[in-house]
């Protein structure tokens, strides 16, 4: 199956200079655009199987004997164009199953051994495509090669059924394809094949964050920055997902309670149908997307995660890698466009908003903690005067609270090279939050700092020279990562930036000028541990989930 969808307009691409280079399953050839570098776009790192097939892992690349001409074909994986629409602009997509393709930017340099930088895209795992954000002008300055790539999304991608033909992670198990496709062939880019930090913003920083506690993704990378997300949130990794599988499969009009039948269905439906209800995950009030990666039972290939996070983090049995770690300010504005819908929710019922990966002994002490947090927030009440505490609820829910947890138990687990940041800095042509007169920085503006600026996130766009001068000093952080392992480097002009140890301190303030502080968001943390600590709910392979509900 394949559509092409025209989104306002098609663009015309020119090349001048052109470069050939053998890869192992053939010849592609790239061109040089106006930025200098070398791209090449929509080479195949893999193959998405298809039929009833189509939810198990990648299959390998086709080998060709012929030069592949490695143009942007505006290739991306089935997903909803109602999304779609409201990301992508001035571009022509084609829409289709084969999907699984990579795009290299390389400078144009005589250098070799180059270090390289894979970004995962986000898109909360049911949208998005290797481009949604760009680091052209990053790749060029300083000598890096950039590595992005699609691969398969919401159910096609995360449907988690745990049986042979559904096992789980096939989204995940394409991201450990791609990074073994560049494990294998960078080199002949100009690429060192042991130096490869891999990064993501939002779904993607979470996906970077499961990627280094997986078995199957040990090796193939040395470094790690997440972006605005971490592996132990509630919409990282499916609490239950059977649960998951039939809710998606009602929206799909799929009512039959029986879950071999509902495996047939998943199996045989249309991509159309298949994604036709994925526009309105993204506005669950749980704080899940119903899709995202989850814990495997034993099947047929290789398991992405066996365990779940929280234990792995404990257990310490993971590559302790270093990592540039953190969020923006005000990463909840990105839940600030239904504030009026959702106040009069959560006044109504807390309890909706309570993630799934809480469990309660008695609807009366779910009540209980809804109630406590609601009166932390707010003071009981969600009112006009508080939607600042509407921005850091769901900041805390969705981003910052999963990471100082993570970041605790990694200590815990003698993990010392972490490099925690919060971004502050705002323009003065951001508009102000809603009934205040205060600006913050929204979901995943340190990753727009770093991109070439073609996110919609973005609401700066077109930069002042401050939000100019802001981006150049987020790239050369990065750049320092990438190529030390710490973003302030002996010599560097920045103020020193030691990792983080207790109480989330220290920290790196991610302003001009920048600022060392001590620890960050400690209370709200806090607030959280100890509602974590009592409540927590693993997340469960969907073998033992079937069982528990007799399905």
């Amino acid at each position: 199956m394949w559509s092409r969808v025209f989104i306002l307009c098609a663009c015309a691409w020119a090349y001048s200079e052109s470069r050939v280079v053998n890869t192992a399953q053939g010849p592609v050839k790239g061109y040089q655009d106006d930025s200098g570098l070398y791209i090449f776009y929509n080479i195949p790192y893999a193959k998405a199987p298809t039929g009833i097939n189509r939810f198990k892992a990648p299959l390998p690349a086709s080998n060709r004997s012929y030069v592949l001409e490695a143009i942007n074909k505006g290739i991306i994986c089935p997903q909803s164009t109602e999304l779609l629409s409201m990301f992508m602009f001035n571009q022509t997509i084609t829409i289709t199953e084969d999907c699984l393709i990579a795009n290299i930017f390389v400078p144009d340099t005589k250098k070799t051994s180059l270090p390289v930088i894979v970004y995962v895209h986000g898109g909360g795992f049911i949208l998005g495509q290797g481009n949604f954000l760009t680091y052209k002008q990053f790749a060029q300055t300083n000598d890096i090669i950039v590595v992005t790539f699609n691969y398969r999304l919401g159910a096609h991608g995360f449907l988690c059924m745990g049986t042979d033909d559904i096992p789980g992670n096939a989204g995940m198990k394409d991201q450990v394809a791609l990074l073994r496709w560049v494990k294998e062939n960078i080199a002949n880019f100009g690429g060192d094949s042991n130096d490869v930090t891999i990064a993501g913003y939002s779904a993607g920083s979470v996906a970077v964050d499961l990627l280094m506690l997986s078995d199957m993704a040990k090796g193939l990378f040395n470094k790690v920055i997440p972006e605005s997300g971490a592996n132990t949130v509630a919409w990282g990794v499916q609490t239950d997902p059977i649960k998951n599988a039939k809710e998606y499969g009602k929206l799909l009009n799929f009512t039959v309670d029986d879950v071999n039948a509902l495996e047939e269905f998943y199996k045989t439906v249309s991509y159309e149908i298949l994604t036709s209800k994925q526009f309105g995950l993204l506005s669950r009030p749980d704080q899940t997307f119903l899709f995202s990666p989850c814990v495997e039972r034993n099947t047929e290939g290789e398991e992405f995660l066996t365990d779940s996070p929280v234990n792995i983090l404990k257990s310490g049995r993971y590559n302790k890698v270093p990592m540039l770690y953190g969020f923006a300010n005000m990463e909840g504005l990105i839940r600030m466009t239904i504030f009026e819908e959702w106040k009069n929710k959560m006044n109504d019922n807390f309890i909706e908003f309570l993630p799934p990966d809480l469990q309660f002994n008695s609807e009366e002490e779910k009540e209980t903690v809804a109630n406590k947090i609601k009166d932390f927030y707010f003071g009981g009440k969600v009112t006009d005067e508080n939607t600042l505490s509407y921005v850091d609820f769901f900041s805390d829910a969705l981003f910052t609270y999963c990471t100082l947890r993570a970041v605790k138990m990694h200590l815990a687990a003698g993990h010392d090279k972490i490099y925690l940041y919060e971004y502050v800095f705002v323009d003065d042509d951001v508009p102000v939050v809603l009934h205040t007169n205060v600006r913050g920085a929204t979901h995943c503006s340190q990753s727009v700092d770093l991109s070439d600026g073609n996110f919609t996130h973005a609401a700066y766009v077109p930069f002042t020279p401050e939000a100019r001068d802001m981006k150049k000093i987020v790239r050369e952080l990065w750049n320092n990562f990438v190529k030390t392992g710490q973003p302030v480097p002996e010599g560097s002009k920045f103020p020193s930036w030691p990792p983080v140890d207790k109480d989330w301190s220290p920290h790196m303030e991610l302003n001009n000028p920048l600022q060392l502080k001590g620890s960050l968001l400690k209370e709200r943390a806090l607030f959280w541990d100890e509602i974590y600590e009592k409540h927590y709910r693993h997340p469960l392979p969907p073998q033992n989930i079937a069982k528990r509900f007799e399905l």
